[in-house]
């Protein structure tokens, strides 16, 4: 939403020009770093709500940023921008755990929208939530809940489970869940709908938790109480 901050990690000098200039006239406040160690300090100092960075940031790999990002228990938006879309550079952001990606050229009108949909505000109305067993999910504050305990998601790990909860002791193919959490399609030829079911697994089946997300092998996943 406007008034949020954004830190922009991208080291080609026209294209950070060119991005903060449309969200500050979008009411974004901006900030910027110029290397990965700045990206990191920036991150706990500004707590920004949102990071864009490039996949060659500096000397670095911005992928490589987001995963430690990720390591380090951050949960806002991470968006990439790629040189190419291919099956191969969409599995490497999300297994790097960014939320997204933009791919070159720049487009301004593509890119503040992009910006704006991780931005929005939650729809749901204060109070409701999906439960399932001891799992409850708060729709508001878009975090998970079991037995009390309060469990940080990401953009995406929050979607997949409300996926899940949203169909209950139902199975989801790898197909629909890729169509719905993520938009796109993979063509099967990646293993990303794995890594996050991992994800959330560790998350919520930690500490002596009985299982909750069982696999279909061959088919997909479900969300079963026994």
């Amino acid at each position: 939403m406007p008034g949020s901050t954004i830190l922009v990690a991208v080291s080609d000098a026209a294209l950070s020009s060119a991005m903060s200039a449309d969200l500050e006239q979008s009411g974004y406040a901006v900030q910027h770093a110029h290397r990965a160690n700045e990206v990191f300090l920036k991150t706990k100092e500004i707590q920004p709500d949102l990071l864009v960075i490039e996949e060659q940031f500096a000397q670095d790999s911005g992928l490589d940023v987001c995963k430690q990002l990720r390591l380090d228990g951050v949960v806002f938006p991470l968006l990439a921008v790629m040189n190419a879309d291919t099956v191969e550079d969409r599995v490497a952001c999300l297994l790097a755990g960014a939320d997204d990606y933009f791919v070159k050229p720049y487009r301004s009108e593509t890119f503040v929208k992009q910006i704006r949909l991780y931005l929005q505000p939650a729809s749901a109305s204060q109070g409701e939530s999906l439960k399932f067993d001891n799992l409850v999910l708060d729709l508001s504050a878009r975090v998970a809940l079991r037995g009390g305990q309060v469990i940080s998601l990401t953009m995406k790990e929050y979607d997949l489970l409300k996926y899940l909860m949203e169909h209950p002791r139902e199975v989801l193919t790898r197909d629909q869940i890729l169509e719905n959490v993520w938009g796109y399609d993979f063509l099967g030829e990646s293993n990303v709908i794995e890594v996050y079911i991992r994800y959330l697994r560790l998350k919520i089946e930690g500490e002596g938790e009985k299982k909750l997300i069982y696999t279909v092998r061959g088919v997909g996943y479900a969300l079963r109480d026994a």
